[in-house]
């Protein structure tokens, strides 16, 4: 649009509100920058608000299912601030789900990474994200087995170093029959 304005094929008039009128070559900004989300929370929240003020919460469906069913859950964060926050994290991977405390599903250890990360909200933001459990336990690298009849507890968890403490981690239990 700019090589339109700049090359004079226009027909301006400052008369006809139908016709361009002059082009201002002021190129000064129309409005101020705004800072980057985490360095406003940074400068005016410290680390222990801003996980008080993110909630987790973990839903399932149902609260009974068969062996080898897949068990579907949601997990929804939220920003009770109204403004916005950002909460470092330990690694690139934002926030972590388990079964009985087993990553993923996974009886298999994995190597964290050494970068951090940060998981960022605007004020007041939703965020809700849909996973499965496939009803399978990781015990080696390609084999699952079904885990027995019982209760399991699917969590969710922010991750920072002490989810439970710092209130960014919630759990809910189902019962496989």
């Amino acid at each position: 649009m700019r090589r339109i304005y700049d090359s004079g094929a226009l027909d301006r008039d400052d008369e006809d509100p139908f016709r361009p009128g002059t082009r201002d070559d002021d190129r000064t900004p129309q409005a101020a920058r705004s800072l980057p989300m985490k360095t406003l929370s940074d400068a005016l929240a410290p680390t222990w608000l801003r996980h008080r003020a993110i909630s987790v919460s973990v839903t399932t469906p149902a609260e009974t299912y068969a062996v080898g069913d897949p068990v579907p859950f949601t997990v929804e964060m939220k920003n009770a601030l109204p403004v916005p926050i950002s909460v470092p994290t330990r690694s690139p991977r934002l926030w972590a789900w388990a079964v009985d405390g087993h990553p993923e599903g996974s009886h298999v250890p994995e190597t964290p990474s050494q970068d951090t990360g940060v998981l960022e909200f605007d004020r007041g933001e939703w965020k809700a994200f849909g996973r499965t459990w496939h009803g399978l336990f990781q015990v080696e690298g390609a084999e699952w087995v079904a885990p027995d009849p019982g209760e399991y507890t699917i969590s969710a968890a922010i991750n920072v170093e002490a989810p439970v403490e710092s209130g960014v981690y919630d759990e809910t239990t189902v019962e496989i029959r």
